[in-house]
């Protein structure tokens, strides 16, 4: 059976029996998939209701029948076999349609997909009759009253009309006439868009929510087959939830929950190693995850090249591949795309690069455009003059929208609502404060966010709460907002004018949770690219810390401790005090052991840096460790062009061939690779 989890909304994949089936094998499968069509009068249906019970009531008929030939034994001819086995593939197809149907947070879209969905049900039920017209009912041992019961249920199922209920018309039409008003740049009466909602019995905050959720699933797996009618209306929907959620519902009845969500999804996402992200091809974080006939998932353009360069086994597992068929694995993309909003991995938004652009797709849909920018309008004023509840909720509300949409980040960031973010930092609330550095955060990832925060004097407030925040995720979103801010070179150099900035981040560092010590090294890496900041990450003790994190059982946090440590170690300070920590003996260790690519050549770039900077010293003490010529002539057959040019490098120090120093007396060709090195 088909799991709901990985059908689409609308699809109605069936299983058809085999032919050598057995009689009794198939009535059992009937029996089966009957209950569990009837099943569905229990469920909730806020629309095509008269269908619904149609439906359910002729296969209450059909599952006596059923089951009454069970209880009998009596036999099936190989007529009534065939006409069985039309009737499973029917009731398959019957429940996908009343599971849809009752989809919680797919109201609105089986609304608006009406005629779609009308059409199925009278396909279905005319299905039926034409099963049940061609039974030989008479050579079957069933009661009379059963017998005409069947035969006046195949009767009905021709007769009957099904046609989309009145009232359904009605709303669907009420929601075009509001996306209209949208498009036209006209806000929508308030009362319009409650008899909508009230239609769908869509009665709270949560319950709003939940259909955002479905539409920008349905986004995401709609764009990758390119169908320009759907996405538009996807996103018109999706923008008139987006409005309706705002704007009606004043209370958070979900949003505990939500964060609650939140917080366990970056636990759960902590968990996991982020090598697994990779494509096992090219050793790049996925863009666009596919997975192949034997299970494995690659990047779609990797894999793609692999079978246009005429190989037809799996890369990985060298198994011959039956087929060449590509299936998006759509949860891996969003746990990689989460996994980069929640960790400042510096890398492009992921998406297919076939698809369009997120702005343009917006723009096609002038409903999701302009009701974007009107509810922007509305979240602005409710920070400015609402009270502290209502400031609140829309900071909640803005942290939501600017999480995952660039274009909601472009608009919420014209409207002004920064300023009203920053003033609510100070709030006593510390809700109210963790919603308004979230939504920040979001923000800063916009180009001109970033402009808007540093201008309106934000830094100073920024970095109180990675102080003094009331809550660890308040101070871990805010060392987050540090690195996205670092992005800009004239920003480092204010951030680390800043006398507490600096010690801050590395007080996190050392006594941060997970999630803070990532925030804080990347946002050190991000300042340490300012020449000036050298010196202060090294005068506020960040060697320490970041070695300790080598020890980390997460390896994107080791990675990250190796990155700023291979920064450091550029500069004769930086050198000085990696070597005064003790830290050759567990960079070597860890060189060995690591299974990071990545971590393994920055392990390379520290230790060819403490080579050069720290002479002949730093040399004969990596001369007196066994592990250390293994793993070089490893990263020499098995690293990047990058690690291998270091680990050569490394072998030439460690075979005596020049006389490293600060000196600069090294030999002229050291000094030209290295130069080649970090131009790469």
């Amino acid at each position: 059976m088909t799991q709901k989890s990985n059908r689409r909304i609308l699809t109605f994949p069936a299983v058809r029996p085999c032919e050598g089936v057995s009689p009794a094998a198939l009535l059992h499968a009937l029996i089966t998939v009957s209950h569990t069509v009837v099943d569905h009068r229990t469920k909730f249906f806020p629309v095509h209701k008269r269908n619904v019970r149609e439906t359910i009531r002729e296969i209450e008929i059909l599952l006596l029948f059923l089951e009454e030939i069970a209880s009998r034994g009596s036999r099936i001819s190989g007529s009534i076999v065939v006409c069985f086995s039309e009737l499973y593939v029917v009731l398959q197809k019957m429940r996908y349609l009343l599971e849809d149907c009752s989809h919680e947070g797919a109201r609105l879209w089986i609304l608006m997909q009406s005629e779609r969905v009308t059409h199925e049900f009278r396909i279905l039920i005319r299905s039926i009759a034409t099963a049940l017209e061609v039974i030989p009912l008479k050579s079957i041992d069933v009661p009379t009253e059963i017998r005409e019961l069947i035969e006046l249920v195949g009767k009905q199922s021709q007769k009957v009309k099904i046609e989309t209920d009145p009232c359904d018309e009605r709303a669907a039409n009420d929601v075009l006439d509001i996306l209209g008003a949208f498009e036209n740049k006209i806000v929508p009466d308030s009362n319009d868009l409650k008899r909508v909602l009230n239609h769908l019995e869509i009665r709270s905050w949560s319950d709003c929510n939940k259909e955002i959720r479905f539409l920008e699933e349905e986004i995401q797996c709609e764009s990758s087959k390119g169908e320009e009618k759907e996405i538009v209306l996807l996103f018109s929907l999706l923008g008139f939830m987006n409005y309706c959620r705002s704007v009606l519902f004043d209370d958070l009845d979900g949003g505990n929950n939500e964060r609650s969500d939140c917080r366990h999804g970056k636990e759960l996402d902590s968990s996991l190693n982020p090598e697994d992200f990779k494509c096992p091809i090219t050793l790049e974080l996925m863009k666009d995850p596919v997975t192949i006939a034997t299970g494995q998932t690659y990047d779609r353009s990797s894999i793609v090249r692999w079978f246009k360069a005429g190989h037809l086994i799996c890369p990985k597992t060298g198994e011959k591949l039956m087929s060449t068929e590509l299936i998006p694995n759509y949860a891996l993309q969003k746990l990689i795309q989460k996994f980069c909003n929640d960790n400042g991995v510096v890398i492009a938004e992921v998406r297919n690069h076939n698809h369009k652009s997120e702005k343009a797709q917006f723009r096609s849909s002038p409903v999701a455009l302009e009701s974007m920018r009107m509810l922007s309008v509305f979240l602005f004023e409710k920070l400015s003059i609402g009270t502290e509840t209502a400031k609140n909720k829309t900071a909640y509300e803005i942290r939501l929208l600017a999480k995952t949409s660039m274009f909601h980040r472009a608009c919420l960031v014209e409207a002004g609502v920064i300023l009203g973010l920053l003033n609510l930092l100070s709030s006593s609330n510390p809700t109210a404060q963790e919603n308004a550095i979230s939504a920040l955060l979001n923000l800063s990832k916009h180009s001109k966010g970033k402009t808007v925060i540093f201008e309106s004097g934000g830094l100073g407030s920024i970095i109180h709460i990675l102080q003094k925040g009331l809550k660890t995720e308040s101070r871990n979103n805010a060392a987050a907002v540090l690195f996205y801010l670092s992005s800009v070179e004239e920003y480092r150099e204010a951030i680390g004018d800043i006398p507490e900035a600096i010690p801050m981040l590395v007080g996190l560092l050392q006594s941060g949770n997970d999630r803070g010590k990532k925030n804080a090294a990347v946002a050190i890496f991000g300042l340490l690219q300012f020449p000036g900041n050298h010196r202060r990450v090294l005068a506020a003790g960040a060697i320490p810390p970041l070695l300790n994190l080598l020890k980390s059982e997460r390896l994107d946090l080791a990675t990250d401790s190796l990155a700023v440590l291979a920064s450091l170690a550029e500069k004769t300070e930086g050198t000085v005090a990696i070597t005064r920590a003790s830290a050759i003996q567990p960079l070597v260790g860890y060189l060995h052991s690591s299974g990071s690519r990545t971590g393994s050549e920055y392990c390379a770039s520290i230790l060819f840096s403490l080579s050069i900077n720290g002479g002949l010293e730093v040399v004969t003490i990596l001369k007196k460790m066994p592990l250390l010529t293994g793993s070089l002539y490893s990263l020499l057959t098995e690293g990047s062009s990058r690690a291998s040019k270091k680990a050569r490098l490394i072998l030439s120090l460690l075979h005596g061939g020049h006389n490293p120093g600060p000196s600069g007396m090294q030999n002229s060709t050291v000094r030209r690779e290295r130069a080649i090195v970090h131009v790469m």
